[in-house]
């Protein structure tokens, strides 16, 4: 699939409040990034046992069922006082996790690998899989570059550290182009876009929830972007997870099934009302210089095509297909070039899930859209 168009129509009419701002910043504020949240019932209850999460970056919109579950007290009801605090990237939320700053994160599965591959005394595994898809892709406002095949030759941006970028290789060689054709020019992640939009590049490799935003921001239109999600050229990932230290689970079982509990209720609230989740976010950001129409964009992208799939409709929430899995996991094993070939109880657990009926995605009857 070249292009979204059925999921980015319901973002189209985002696009006119975006035209005239300036070029974006990945590092733009977009929230209280610095202090812990608070729940109300947590301040009131000294019962609660104290939980620090930490974000797989900046607070956004894609955060808004943890707010949900603090804000309606699901943590509360079952024990849980959550605070979290703003990422600066998966690599860096893994790495603090695995050094035990925090008592649970949210970043990628495969990150995470390398992380264990590098740290098997530290080793950290996922109690849940909320996205079921990776926003890994390739984006382009190069008219010229209408496939895959077309980045032959060409100059691709991102960070050293970025994931997708470590995939490309993979997926390179899913889509028969030489990974040595493509020269890579390195920036820090606030510039990524704006090399993009500055013609310094002609494609970057990035999560689709964070570039996307920002390229709208900058002036383009959906009609201008050209996405290549790696999911759909055989690299078939799974997205952000719940992670712990393994140490820590085996030591508080309680606290990762409660607090699995708790946030898969606010991600079904927020599939019913995603314009109240959008609302929340916006209000527990204490900075409020938290751009609502960027946070729907980035909130419809990942309802679209990372949370709402055939798959999270048969299996429920935070759940995975081993299978699919471990393929995933035998290509990162190659496109990181891991030292070892992790099995998926390696690296997830369902022990912490609640039952499926209690984690399904609300009736298509039930979800209202983002508007």
């Amino acid at each position: 699939m070249i292009k979204r168009f059925s999921s980015f129509l319901l973002i189209a009419t985002s696009l006119m409040l975006f035209s005239g701002c300036g070029s974006p910043s990945a590092d733009t504020p977009a929230s209280n990034t610095d202090n812990p949240a608070l729940s109300p019932a947590a301040n009131t209850n000294q019962n609660l046992k104290n939980v620090n999460v930490q974000l797989a970056f900046l607070f956004q919109s894609l955060d808004a069922p943890l707010v949900l579950a603090i804000n309606k007290g699901y943590f509360a009801a079952e024990g849980l006082n959550v605070t979290y605090e703003r990422g600066f990237g998966n690599v860096d939320t893994i790495s603090k996790l695995g050094a035990g700053a925090f008592d649970i994160a949210f970043s990628d599965i495969y990150n995470t690998l390398e992380f264990n591959d590098k740290n098997p005394n530290d080793k950290i595994i996922a109690v849940a899989v909320p996205f079921n898809k990776a926003p890994f892709a390739v984006l382009s406002l190069d008219e010229a570059i209408a496939s895959p095949q077309n980045l032959a030759g060409k100059t691709l941006g991102a960070p050293a550290g970025d994931g997708p970028r470590k995939l490309f290789p993979l997926f390179a060689k899913e889509t028969g182009v030489d990974p040595n054709s493509v020269t890579w020019t390195t920036m820090e992640p606030r510039l990524r876009e704006t090399f993009l939009l500055q013609g310094k590049v002609d494609a970057i490799s990035a999560f689709s929830t964070s570039a996307l935003p920002s390229l709208l921001k900058g002036g383009k239109s959906m009609e201008d972007i050209k996405v290549f999600y790696y999911n759909d050229f055989g690299l078939d990932f799974y997205g952000n997870a719940i992670l712990a230290k393994e140490s820590f689970v085996q030591q508080n079982p309680e606290v990762l099934r409660g607090f699995v509990k708790a946030y898969l209720k606010g991600m079904q609230d927020t599939l019913r009302d995603p314009n109240a989740a959008l609302d929340a976010v916006v209000a527990a950001d204490q900075s409020k210089l938290i751009d609502r129409e960027a946070e729907k964009v980035r909130l419809q992208v990942a309802l679209n095509d990372l949370i709402i799939t055939p798959e999270a409709e048969s299996l429920g929430l935070g759940a995975v297909d081993p299978q699919r899995l471990q393929t995933s996991i035998t290509q990162t094993v190659e496109g990181f070039g891991l030292n070892s070939q992790p099995t998926v109880a390696d690296i997830f657990t369902d022990e912490f899930l609640p039952p499926k009926e209690e984690r399904n995605l609300p009736p298509q009857n039930e979800r209202q859209p983002l508007s």
